[in-house]
């Protein structure tokens, strides 16, 4: 029986509930800031009503193709406008946007595209021969989308369809027909690696990314129209949902296809940038280039920052030339960060290395996230705010994956007593912040790339003179971690580093390859399980 307040016809109706979407976003920025610039791209300038309009007209032709709530439409480019396009119109679509890592090589490509069963894919001409070999080693036949871009031209793929003239070939798909019948479908598949090497794909929907979106604007405390500058690959967790932040505040995506730290101050120079964000290696090389040419950011620019906990000298060096960075924490499965360094005001009359190591914490949960806290995997009991008892990462809330796909025993053993499980283990801190102290998956973040060490090691086993491997993480200034390689060799067998770091290049990305190789006996178990912990100790030495 109703109660009061449900009675009397106070029922969910078209005028007061309809699905959370960032798509509503986008109709607003192109809505009531029409000539607000959108996106920028060299000297190419392009309004928000101008793409909304295109966003529009490209989700009608993918309609047309055939795509619905079923289909992967996935992506192959780095940070230009037809990969920030995307994030608006295969939403709008009712397709499910896949934007796979530009680093990956041909057999990392092929194994997306197949598992995400890829209807049509969106390929960059600087990307072509990677794309052309992943297709030659998949199953699946998309459709071909030709993104050409003057800055890194490339041979136009066979049977591929131009972006331009693809997008012409649809009339505007009707503002009434924009949202999701349900805020639950999936709006996103993101490609991560686990502990056993292969990618898993994080499925996330339509509330959480409007959620994610809101809560990075909120923490971050954003006012109308930033000039954001794409730093951050818009294949990681679609861009951290920035594309997303960036039509709820109506603000510019300044496009830059490489990250290169030259590129990167002339970039803000010219485009008038006041926010960007990137894992601690842009820190790191953008100070060490600012330094080296005595350039100080003035106006200062706003920073966030993410992936292998940040240290806290490089911190410091990035307030020095004028970074104001906010650091945040999160993963794939939570839509990218979702936890931030809150400032605390009585923190200000520290000096800059107190307060760089304050800041390189992980601090507390999004204001829209139910719960992130440090708990015992057993349990499930929350830890002592001791900044001493260590437990495994959790989260709780809207902004959580709605699991992995094609891969329900990953799913529930994430899911497992109704939190998500990192496998992140850190300590809480008397003021309740998180602060990260290892990572329980031997996943090793380099330069915001995760690596998994038990694919990295597999590789080395595939060498006629290894007998045993342990890849672990080592502290790297510039990208944050690098994956070291102890390999014990077998009996009269011979193998040099230098060998071995050939023979594993000529297998992996090159950011997964080891740039040392140290060769020696490994630490043992009775059993002959390798103990990782004694093996990380070496480098401390």
């Amino acid at each position: 029986m109703k109660n009061k307040y449900d009675a009397g016809f106070l029922d969910k109706r078209e005028a007061n509930y309809t699905p959370l979407s960032p798509v509503s976003f986008v109709k607003r920025a192109g809505t009531f800031f029409p000539d607000v610039t959108a996106i920028e791209y060299g000297d190419v300038k392009q309004s928000w009503s101008n793409t909304y309009a295109r966003c529009r007209k490209l989700a009608r032709a993918l309609q047309a193709r055939g795509v619905d709530r079923s289909s992967t439409v996935a992506a192959l480019l780095p940070n230009v406008p037809a990969a920030v396009e995307l994030a608006y119109a295969v939403p709008m679509s009712g397709g499910v946007l896949n934007m796979i890592n530009t680093r990956l090589d041909a057999a990392g490509v092929a194994f997306i595209l197949d598992h995400g069963e890829a209807e049509v894919l969106f390929v960059d001409s600087g990307l072509v021969d990677l794309a052309s070999q992943a297709l030659a080693l998949c199953e699946v036949e998309p459709a071909l989308i030709f993104c050409e871009d003057q800055n890194a031209p490339g041979t136009r793929l066979e049977a591929s369809i131009d972006y331009e003239a693809f997008l012409a070939s649809a009339d505007a798909l009707d503002e009434d027909a924009l949202l999701p019948d349900d805020e639950w479908d999936a709006i996103a598949l993101n490609h991560t690696s686990g502990t056993t090497g292969n990618p898993k794909g994080v499925v996330y929907h339509h509330r959480g990314a409007y959620l994610a979106a809101l809560g990075n604007g909120m923490e971050w405390v954003l006012s109308h129209h930033p000039r954001y500058l794409w730093t951050l690959p818009l294949f990681h967790c679609n861009g951290w949902t920035f594309p997303w932040v960036l039509a709820a505040y109506a603000g510019t995506n300044v496009c830059l296809r490489k990250t290169e730290p030259g590129a990167i101050l002339a970039a803000i120079k010219v485009h008038n940038i006041t926010h960007m964000c990137g894992a601690p290696i842009i820190l790191s090389t953008l100070a060490t280039e600012a330094e080296r040419l005595g350039a100080l950011l003035d106006p200062e620019i706003k920073m966030m920052t993410a992936g292998a906990p940040p240290p806290a000298a490089v911190l410091e060096r990035a307030a020095a030339i004028g970074l104001d960075v906010t650091h945040v924490y999160g993963l794939t499965e939570v839509y990218g960060p979702i936890t931030r360094c809150a400032w605390n005001p009585d923190w200000d009359t520290l000096s800059g290395s107190e307060k760089a190591a304050l800041k390189a914490r992980q601090g507390i949960a999004y204001s829209i996230l139910e719960d992130a806290s440090v708990r015992s995997a057993e349990t499930l009991a929350p830890g002592v705010w001791d900044g001493n008892a260590m437990g495994e990462v959790m989260f709780r809330g809207n902004a959580v994956m709605k699991g992995y796909l094609k891969n329900p025993s990953a799913t529930q053993e994430a899911f497992s007593g109704e939190y998500f499980h990192s496998g992140d283990l850190a300590v809480t801190h008397p003021d309740g912040f998180i602060e990260l102290k290892d990572r329980s998956k031997d996943i090793i973040i380099s330069g915001g790339e995760n690596i998994s060490s038990i694919e990295v090691e597999s590789v080395f086993y595939m060498h006629p003179a290894v007998a045993a491997v342990a890849v672990v993480a080592m502290p790297d200034e510039k990208w944050g971690e690098t994956p070291v390689a102890f390999v014990e060799l077998k009996e009269d067998a011979a193998a040099e580093s230098d060998a071995l770091i050939t023979f594993a290049r000529e297998r992996l990305a090159h950011f997964k390859c080891p740039r040392k190789v140290i060769i020696g006996e490994l630490p043992k178990t009775s059993t002959g399980k390798i103990q990782k912990f004694l093996v990380r100790k070496r480098l401390e030495k």
